[in-house]
């Protein structure tokens, strides 16, 4: 049996690779679903956002509460709730009942900060980057391997089985059957926390006015900023690619388009360790890869692959805009890449940052980050646009102020005090982040 803190790790990547197989379980569908309900293209892009409207509000809920009751119960109840109402979803006979169980279903997205909290409850300070890394990476290239590759699959065109003869469904209600047993395998099996001492300074929990306190702080504040431009995006890109990839080049075989669209979702999830190892590294190695962020290591790693995402995403609309299919992937991948590093960097910061509060910050960066995923795929989808290629250009535009942020907090003398600084409050109700729980390795 597998003991302690690799247990642990192997339950939050389990949860969370099954929360985007389940996420994103509509996408290579859209075809499929978008001929029964008789939708257009723009509404596909309203049913790629509608997937993400519960899970900007559910992350920042479950962050503090996954603090105070531990991440096995706060686990073991999204997934019986998402897994419940995914099964809803395979059965609906109405657009408006399929759009709101998949609404409740794309809670499956909140795993995520109960996996990053449970993670910080387990491992060390200098390891937090590849450990969360590992999670989350792993967790995020189940939209790739999951929703895009697997699910095509198993449930392609002409599905039948004795309980469904559309393969949506069929995909929706297995997904769902699953996410119920993995969340009372979570429940028994998982720990909240390494030792007594760390569970203890996670369960005292914080109050409203020092949740806002925490929330209006620099650090937190361009982290969250940061992370719609990068995880907002993978969620927008996750939900969108396949449409993207068969209407711009009339790729109109659900496996290729999937298959295409995989392999973003694949180098964003599978080379997000990667990115958190980077930031680890820089940080013990003192390495000055930026120097005019003196000092500030990971703040150096994370503002320069902030800065390939805009490089990365102009990119693509340069690798549509020739027309060339497989270029256009080729262009998506390296996005996907530009993601996973920037991914990776920011979460190796949160629980660094926030050592006490991981779950009720990670749950602020999270939330506030998906948002990405619901605002992009409108502007990817916009009927006011020339083609489907100028979209991406167009959302690096609306990036580059949080890359001017960015710069500003990351300069030493702000980054220094990114923790106590901040807009709004200046003071917390009782002191704001506790001091970081001692090693006890």
């Amino acid at each position: 049996m597998i003991h302690g803190k690799w247990r642990n790790l192997l339950l939050a990547t389990a949860m969370f690779n099954l929360g985007f197989v389940i996420w994103f379980s509509f996408a290579p569908f859209t075809g499929e679903i978008a001929d029964e309900f008789g939708l257009s293209i723009a509404q596909l892009g309203f049913v790629s956002s509608a997937a993400v409207i519960a899970v900007p509000l559910g992350r920042i809920l479950v962050g503090p509460l996954t603090d105070r009751y531990g991440a096995p119960v706060m686990a073991g109840l999204t997934l019986v709730i998402v897994g419940i109402f995914s099964i809803v979803s395979a059965f609906a006979q109405s657009y408006e009942v399929f759009t709101a169980s998949r609404i409740v279903a794309s809670l499956a997205g909140i795993t995520f900060v109960i996996g990053i909290q449970h993670v910080a409850q387990w491992f060390e300070e200098e390891n937090l980057g590849l450990a969360e890394g590992v999670f989350a990476g792993v967790g995020n290239a189940g939209a790739g391997l999951g929703a895009y590759f697997t699910l095509p699959r198993l449930f392609g065109e002409g599905y039948a089985d004795p309980l469904f003869t559309s393969n949506w469904r069929a995909a929706f209600f297995y997904t769902g059957l699953l996410a119920v047993v993995l969340g009372i395998v979570y429940f028994v099996f998982g720990d909240a926390a390494k030792t007594e001492q760390r569970r203890k300074a996670a369960k005292q929990g914080i109050s409203a006015q020092q949740w806002f306190y925490i929330a209006t702080r620099h650090g937190a504040v361009v982290l969250s900023a940061a992370y719609v431009m990068t995880f907002g995006l993978e969620v927008a890109l996750n939900g969108w690619l396949g449409t993207y990839y068969r209407e711009g080049f009339g790729q109109g075989d659900l496996v290729i388009a999937a298959t295409f669209a995989a392999t973003f979702s694949i180098a964003a999830g599978l080379l997000r360790p990667l990115g958190g190892y980077i930031s680890d590294v820089v940080a013990r190695r003192e390495l000055e890869i930026l120097p005019w962020f003196d000092g500030r290591y990971r703040e150096q790693w994370t503002f320069a692959t902030l800065a390939f995402v805009v490089t990365a995403l102009v990119g693509m609309t340069a690798a549509g805009l020739t027309g060339n299919i497989y270029l256009a992937v080729a262009a998506g991948f390296v996005v996907g890449v530009a993601c996973a590093f920037s991914e990776g960097a920011i979460f190796a910061q949160v629980p660094a940052m926030f050592p006490n509060n991981s779950g009720t910050v990670a749950g602020i960066v999270g939330g506030i980050g998906t948002v990405g995923g619901t605002v992009y795929p409108l502007v990817f989808a916009a009927p006011f646009l020339p083609n489907l290629h100028v979209g991406y250009a167009l959302v690096a535009l609306t990036m580059v102020p949080i890359l001017v942020l960015s710069a500003w907090v990351f300069q030493p003398h702000v980054a220094e005090q990114a923790t106590t600084a901040g807009w709004i409050v200046d003071e917390p109700a009782t002191g704001g982040d506790a001091p970081a729980v001692a090693a006890d390795d």
